[in-house]
């Protein structure tokens, strides 16, 4: 690989790409990853980093599944994992565009930017599919939840009093499929955008892949995709600066540095809340224990700053 850049896995978060309290309008969207971009375009311009990039989708395949509820009577539905594609498109062709604008205004419309569609492959016999616990999609009456239990064999639950909702697994990822051609587009000095969303969950059957309703951890299948491509860091972006111990409290404490058997240590002590921290520092350690130099969890305005040392919290083996 070129000049002895070392290869940096982005994973942003929803923030990144949609606002809370926003319509999910395509001109919100573009703007706010403009911004998001931006940081990304100089982390490019510091001639020190390859870089790829990889996305939450979870409001843009749910606005999807609302688009297949309101239309199913004059359109055919699609399956979670076809939605998870578009999705993959849509907000590849956003930071495709804007990186691309900006890397032309400095000067560098030489350098490639590409989407990947990608897969992820977990395995069918993951306890996740014996036991699924990712709602997703619109609410409905429980009339309407066990219908479609019957119907179409969805697995339905009543979520916190607002309603019933469709559950799906939510299992680990063992592998990018498409790693070869990002590793080769990375090597050919492209930045590429890839396994959105979590990826597109497949199973093999029979040597073939097959696609499976469910929703991959965003973060467990970015430090899958940064093992698969070799890199050296990975950085995950949040709405936070740092990790915090006793999160919200009057003994609140960020953390600037921790090891490996520290963040597992703090993990069994509770501090990290599952469905936001706790993903995000086990795919940390993750990394680190598959051979990466460090992981990095900031949020978006500090990730130029942590990747110089200068911010955001770091997970390192020792």
């Amino acid at each position: 690989m070129d000049g002895g850049k070392k290869t940096v896995v982005v994973a942003l978060g929803g923030n990144a790409i949609l606002q809370p309290g926003q319509k999910g309008t395509y001109e919100e969207q573009m703007a706010n990853v403009h911004v998001t971009c931006v940081q990304l375009a100089h982390m490019v311009e510091s001639g020190k980093y390859r870089v790829v990039v990889t996305h939450g989708n979870g409001p843009q395949v749910g606005n999807l599944l609302l688009q297949n509820e309101a239309g199913k009577e004059v359109a055919a539905p699609m399956p979670l994992f076809a939605l998870g594609a578009e999705s993959q498109g849509f907000i590849g062709l956003m930071i495709q565009q804007n990186l691309g604008n900006l890397l032309a205004e400095q000067g560098r419309g030489d350098i490639p930017v590409a989407t990947i569609v990608t897969q992820v492959v977990v395995d069918k016999q993951d306890p996740a599919f014996s036991n699924p616990t990712k709602p997703v999609g619109p609410f409905y009456s429980e009339a309407e939840a066990k219908a479609l239990e019957s119907d179409k064999g969805y697995n339905v639950r009543e979520d916190a009093g607002r309603g019933w909702r469709r559950v799906v697994p939510s299992p680990d990822p063992i592998s990018i499929h498409e790693k070869d051609s990002i590793r080769h587009l990375v090597e050919a000095k492209a930045i590429v955008i890839a396994s959105g969303g979590g990826g597109i969950p497949v199973i093999r059957e029979d040597g073939k892949l097959v696609g499976v309703d469910a929703v991959i951890d965003k973060d467990l299948a970015g430090e899958r995709l940064a093992v698969d491509v070799g890199a050296s860091i990975f950085m995950v972006l949040t709405d936070v600066d740092s990790v915090r111990l006793n999160y919200k409290t009057s003994d609140e404490k960020s953390l600037s540095k921790m090891t490996v058997a520290e963040a597992k240590k703090y993990a069994e002590e509770g501090h990290f809340a599952k469905g936001s921290m706790e993903p995000k520092v086990r795919a940390a350690v993750r990394f680190v224990e598959a051979g990466g130099e460090k992981a990095i969890i900031t949020s978006l305005n500090q990730a130029v700053a942590a990747l110089e040392g200068n911010a955001g919290t770091t997970i390192t083996k020792n």
